[in-house]
């Protein structure tokens, strides 16, 4: 029997432990309701670090707290590892896959779901093998393993030609996630790992930052744009725009632009340049009859319900809106409280129409590398060290937990204070043999 079945109260459940499932799931702490936040991870996820863990700056367990921890003092909320698999609106009954494979069926009277996006490759699903994305621990860790794995190639090649494949890296998406860990690896090879190899230079290393769009950073201000092109260029990254990736394999990357169609020798791939909505869009869409777009993303009401379905809201990255509210994690974690309020009201009997979700836009910000960022908040559009010390202010302050607050601030001032020491680029033979084969089988 669940805790709901003795209690009596409203079941909730919450399906997704990021940022507007953990809002929507304490936004419900002190209501009269059971919640179940329900999530294939046993952590809560801070995605804007994740380059960071892959770039040997910060360990995993600082941007990703055990969910248990994170609504530890919420004691009507009980958390779940499982997959959820569909979803019977008309019977309000969420099915899932525990780790066991064994079916977990969870009913609801309110259903929020906050699946979030994965990547998007464009019709392309095979390039994922060639260049991996950024949206889990797991990615972050593959990747460090094939970047600094590059290096460990390189050091060991006899022919000059091989050697250049491995010191090229290529990453597709001049977005904020582009930008960032374009600088990072400019870092690397600048600053970092110099003094450590003997038989490479890796200050010759070849990164190359490649965009369909016509500027780096689309949604911000131009003059931003132009400053970090400029910077990115400072630190030897080669800026492609209007250049758009047609094909790849193990060994190179095929792209169109203003010099034509050009083959590109590079063992290194990483995707940055789009995303699609959660599978779960799909089932949702499915049951309810619901359009989604392009993106995969569901057509949501004002108030974050889904159309023809009952006491269901979807919030985040996998819902677009009328206003179309861009894929931030301010958006979701908004959308979150917003939802989790509402549903609290109307366990209270309020049944009022809600007034429709109004989004705060606080701003956006990137980082280039180590003290240069760019931030365009509260009407200020600043650059720099000033950039920088507000970048490092806002991600400190929505981590979860002191602890990993301090951790990170103690990291980032290593990494500065001593010619950007990385204390985290820990690696084993894996990651270095599965570029070696791929390169063996191509």
């Amino acid at each position: 029997m669940s805790n709901s079945d003795r209690t009596g109260r409203p079941r909730v459940v919450v399906i997704g432990g990021g940022f507007g499932g953990v809002r929507a799931a304490k936004a419900l702490g002190h209501a009269d309701v059971d919640v179940t936040l329900v999530d294939r991870t046993n952590h809560h996820l801070f995605q804007p670090l994740l380059y960071q863990v892959a770039t040997g700056i910060l360990s995993p367990g600082l941007i990703a707290p055990a969910l248990r921890r994170v609504v530890k003092k919420e004691r009507n909320i009980r958390t779940l590892l499982a997959e959820v698999v569909d979803i019977d609106v008309h019977g309000k009954v969420v099915h899932a896959a525990t780790p066991s494979a064994d079916q977990l069926d969870l009913p609801y009277d309110y259903l929020v779901v906050a699946g979030g996006a994965t990547h998007a490759y464009f019709g392309h699903p095979e390039w994922a093998e060639h260049a991996p994305g950024m949206k889990s621990i797991e990615d972050a860790r593959m990747l460090r393993s094939q970047i600094l794995g590059a290096y460990e190639l390189a050091e060991l090649a006899t022919d000059e030609k091989e050697r250049e494949a491995y010191l090229t890296f290529v990453v597709v998406g001049a977005g904020p996630t582009g930008v960032e860990i374009t600088g990072q690896l400019a870092e690397l090879a600048q600053y970092v790992l110099p003094k450590e190899y003997r038989s490479i230079d890796t200050r010759q290393a070849k990164i190359i930052l490649l965009d369909a769009a016509p500027s780096v950073l689309p949604p911000f201000a131009p003059k931003l744009q132009r400053y970090t092109q400029r910077q990115l260029e400072k630190m030897g990254v080669e800026v492609r725009l209007n250049t758009a990736a047609t094909d790849m394999d193990s060994e190179a990357i095929t792209v169109k632009g203003p010099r034509g169609e050009e083959r590109i020798i590079a063992r290194t791939k990483i995707w940055a340049a789009g995303v699609q909505a959660s599978p779960l869009a799909a089932v949702l869409a499915k049951a309810t009859g619901t359009e989604t777009d392009r993106a995969g993303r569901l057509a949501v009401d004002p108030d974050c319900s889904l159309p023809g379905a009952e006491g269901v809201y979807a919030i985040g990255d996998m819902v677009t809106t009328v206003d179309r509210l861009p894929g931030v994690a301010q958006v979701a974690m908004q959308q979150g409280t917003y939802v989790g309020k509402q549903i609290a009201n109307r366990v209270k009997g309020d049944h009022t129409t809600p007034a429709p979700f109004k989004y705060f836009d606080k701003g956006s910000m990137a980082t280039i590398g180590a003290r240069q960022a760019v931030a365009d908040a509260m009407g200020f559009k600043v650059t720099g060290w000033v950039a920088y010390l507000l970048w490092c202010y806002v991600h400190i302050m929505f981590l979860i937990g002191w602890g990993n607050r301090l951790g990170t601030l103690y990291n980032w001032v290593r990494s500065l204070r001593y010619a950007r020491n990385r204390g985290h680029r820990l690696i084993s033979m894996t990651g270095a043999q599965e570029i070696a084969e791929r390169h063996e089988a191509a």
